[in-house]
């Protein structure tokens, strides 16, 4: 782990400084859009790899598209291959990525083939909706439940067990997870677990009043300006900040057992840190794990944040322990190249 606790791994502060910020508060509509579609391709770029991290050769993943009332949406899936996909029913993890108003499930490639060909289980990862005017956080929660829910009734054609899945998000992923596990408990669907990387828990008024927001307000990944942009369009005038906060729910007793994954160089550190507490307090098991040096959206970056290897190994440790999965051997190093 990096040594200076405080401050973000030095590879990722000299890419930071190279790269152009644009002026958050400025943005147009159009200019977030075009901003939003060069950053998504970069992301899904073979050459941003370098970044992300090399995907797990036993993972298969395609993507596909789930009919859902009103919408078709695309879903980025990933299987174990060969001997790793076993016979029977897989366990199911859902998993929705950070960004909010950028963001695509490619992006997350690195940690999720892993857990589908080590668990192993099938992971599906949403390619929501991006917030953008017109377009609320409501909307993005939505998707996740949705897609859920559609996994869960036609788990056989999934080749899923219904009875062992799973949800999981970073960062805005990580507050519809929070969610959709509520909604889940609410509707007597039977989730195993529920793995917060990084998430906002709270979008009502007080967001900005935790002392890590003071603390990180201009930290490399997450500033307090694209924060505000974050919340502007996702809880327009008008809308109950409160029921779009996991952190201000009402009830939190018998949920899924929860993994909140906090890296201390992050301005939301705080959002998870009282969300663990709250859910302990409600008697959900909770069990909180910070990474310190670590930056916000960090899991997504292991070729520029080495704590990012160790949180993935966690999350694979929670899962397997929750899913009742029996791991598969790691491959040797040279059948594994770089991980």
């Amino acid at each position: 782990m990096n040594d200076d606790t405080g401050r973000a791994p030095l590879r990722l502060r000299l890419l930071s400084a190279l790269r152009k910020e644009p002026d958050w508060s400025a943005l147009t509509d159009r200019e977030l859009a075009a901003f939003r579609d060069s950053a998504n391709r970069t992301a899904a770029s073979r050459a941003a790899r370098v970044i992300t991290g090399i995907p797990d050769r036993g993972a298969r993943i395609r993507w596909q598209r789930i009919a859902l009332p009103g919408r078709d949406l695309p879903v980025r899936v990933y299987r174990p291959t060969g001997r790793r996909a076993g016979g029977g029913a897989l366990p199911l993890v859902v998993h929705v990525h950070g960004g909010g108003f950028v963001g695509t499930a490619a992006q997350c490639d690195w940690a999720n083939s892993h857990l589908a060909a080590r668990l192993p289980a099938v992971v599906v990862s949403v390619e929501h909706r991006l917030l953008a005017a017109g377009t609320p956080i409501s909307a993005v929660v939505d998707d996740g439940w949705d897609v859920l829910r559609h996994l869960v009734d036609h788990a056989a054609d999934w080749g899923i067990d219904p009875g062992r899945a799973a949800v999981a998000g970073e960062s805005t992923g990580g507050l519809v997870a929070a969610l959709a596990a509520r909604r889940a408990r609410d509707a007597g669907l039977p989730l195993r677990a529920q793995v917060l990387v990084n998430p906002a828990t709270d979008l009502t008024e007080s967001m900005y009043d935790y002392p890590s927001v003071t603390e990180h307000a201009d930290s490399p990944t997450l500033t307090v300006a694209k924060l505000r942009l974050f919340v502007r369009l996702a809880v327009p005038p008008g809308t109950d900040r409160a029921a779009m906060s996991p952190l201000h729910a009402g009830d939190l007793g018998g949920l899924a057992p929860a993994l909140v994954v906090v890296p201390t160089v992050d301005p939301v550190a705080d959002h998870g840190r009282r969300y663990a507490e709250r859910l302990r307090a409600a008697g959900t098991p909770a069990r909180l794990v910070e990474y310190p040096g670590a930056t916000h959206a960090f899991l997504a970056t292991p070729g520029v944040v080495p704590q990012a290897k160790a949180a993935r190994a966690d999350i694979a440790a929670f899962l397997r322990t929750h899913l009742g999965t029996t791991p598969h051997p790691s491959p040797s190093a040279a059948e594994a190249g770089e991980r």
